[in-house]
C-alpha cells in the first residue's frame, strides 16, 4: 500500500487527513434549491415567443383599462352632429386631423370607433375576468371535495346530471328575461351554474391520485377531508388548474359576445354590444370598420388570453422545469 502513492512524492498524512464528524454539517443539503414558480417562470419565458404574446396582452390591458380613463370617452357627444357620423377613417382624419382616436373612423353616434372598442374591451375583459374568478374559485374547492368524498360524489353527481343537462343559451335567456339586462345580471347568469363544469373536470383529476398512500395515511391519522384535498391534492392540480383558466377567461369573452350579437347580452356597450349595432354596418359600403373592428379586437384578446394561459399552464407542469 505504502508503494501505491510514493511514485507521487507525498506522504500518506499529506494524501489523507481524518475528517471529524459535525451533526450540522450533515444535516445541511449541497443539492441547489428548487423553486417551482421560479422554474415556471424560467421554463415560460425560455421561449421568445411567449414574451412576445405577453407583450402584446400588456398592450391590450394598457389600452383597455388606462386608455378610457385618461381620454374621458363619451360616446354622445357628437350625437346631435350629423356630419360627424359613420365617417370612413380618410374621412373623420380629414375633418377632425391626425389622431390615434379617429385611426378606424367614427360610429352611428359620431363617436370614436378607437374609443368605443377599447372601452367595450374594458367591460368584456373585466366581465371575463370576474366570472373566471368566481367559477375557478368555487370549481376548484368544489371538485376537490367532490372527487375525495364518495359521500359528497353521490349527490354532486346527481346535481350534476339534472343542472348539467339544461342548455347554457336557455338558462342565460331566462336570466335575461327575468332581471334587467345588464353587467351583473350576466355575471350572476354565467356563474350561477358556470363553476359546475370546473368542478366535475377536477373531480375526475381527483379520483386518480385520491388514493395514492400519503393520502391513505392521512386519512388514517385523522386528517380532515377539507385539508386532504387543500394539502395533499390540490398542489398536484396546479398545472391542470392554470390550464383550465386558459380556456375559461376566452370563453367568457366569445360567450359574451355571441350572447350581445344574438341580443341576449347586457345592456352596457361591450364588444359585443358594438357588434350587435353595427350589424347593418357589414354589408354598408364605406360603415365596415364599425363592424369589422370590434370583431378583430375580440378575437386578437381571445387569442392572446388563450395562448399566454395555455404556454403558462405547460410551464406549470414540473416535468417540464427538468
Amino acid at each position: 500500500m505504502e508503494n501505491a502513492y510514493q511514485h507521487l512524492g507525498l506522504s500518506k498524512e499529506e494524501l489523507f487527513s481524518m475528517v471529524d464528524h459535525n451533526d450540522l454539517e450533515t444535516e445541511k443539503i449541497t443539492a441547489p434549491r428548487y423553486s417551482y414558480w421560479s422554474s415556471v417562470f424560467r421554463v415560460f419565458f425560455r421561449k421568445k415567443v411567449n414574451i412576445v404574446i405577453l407583450a402584446l396582452l400588456g398592450v391590450v390591458i394598457l389600452f383597455a383599462y388606462i386608455y378610457p380613463a385618461v381620454t374621458d370617452y363619451d360616446p354622445f357627444v357628437n350625437v346631435m352632429n350629423a356630419e360627424a357620423k359613420h365617417l370612413t377613417p380618410a374621412a373623420a382624419i380629414a375633418k377632425y386631423g391626425f389622431s390615434l382616436k379617429y385611426i378606424l373612423g367614427t360610429g352611428a353616434s359620431g363617436e370614436s370607433t378607437f374609443e368605443a372598442i377599447w372601452n367595450g374591451s374594458r367591460i368584456s375583459m373585466s366581465l371575463a375576468f370576474l366570472c373566471a374568478a368566481i367559477n375557478m374559485t368555487i370549481g376548484v374547492i368544489v371538485g376537490a371535495v367532490w372527487g375525495f368524498s364518495k359521500k359528497v360524489d353521490a349527490v354532486m353527481m346527481e346535481v350534476y346530471n339534472i343542472i348539467g343537462n339544461v342548455p347554457f343559451i336557455l338558462f342565460v335567456a331566462v336570466m335575461v328575461m327575468l332581471f334587467t339586462p345588464s353587467f351583473m345580471t350576466l355575471v350572476f347568469a354565467m356563474t350561477v351554474t358556470g363553476w359546475l363544469g370546473i368542478a366535475y373536470s377536477l373531480r375526475i383529476q381527483v379520483i386518480i391520485i385520491r388514493d395514492r398512500e400519503y393520502n391513505l395515511a392521512s386519512r388514517c391519522l385523522g386528517t380532515s377531508t377539507i385539508k386532504i384535498a387543500m394539502k395533499n391534492i390540490l398542489p398536484f392540480m396546479t398545472s391542470f388548474i392554470v390550464t383550465l383558466l386558459a380556456t375559461e377567461i376566452p370563453s367568457y369573452i366569445g360567450s359574451e359576445v355571441f350572447l350581445s350579437y344574438i341580443g341576449l347580452g347586457m345592456s352596457e356597450r361591450s364588444l359585443g354590444r358594438m357588434i350587435f349595432e353595427a350589424q347593418s354596418a357589414m354589408v354598408t359600403p364605406g360603415w365596415e370598420f364599425e363592424f369589422w373592428s370590434p370583431v378583430a379586437i375580440s378575437a386578437i384578446i381571445t387569442v392572446v388570453l388563450y395562448v399566454v394561459g395555455q404556454n403558462l399552464g405547460d410551464a406549470s407542469d414540473p416535468r417540464t422545469h427538468m
